[in-house]
């Protein structure tokens, strides 16, 4: 079963997008991209930062 963690080897600032990344199996930067889209609209800071809160750091 697969879990949600932030990556540790796949990060720029907490893994939270490395870590989206590896767990569906998509290119961190296009997660990076997806999610700097967001931060224009004015979620995407607040999501990070809840995001880094909530998920896991990878074991």
């Amino acid at each position: 079963m697969k879990k949600l963690y932030r990556s540790r080897n796949n990060r720029m600032v907490f893994g939270v997008c490395g870590g989206i990344g590896e767990y569906f199996d998509v290119d961190p930067t296009l997660v990076r991209l997806v999610w700097l889209l967001f931060t224009f609209w004015g979620a995407g800071i607040l999501a990070y930062l809840i995001a880094w809160i909530i998920i896991p750091e990878e074991p």
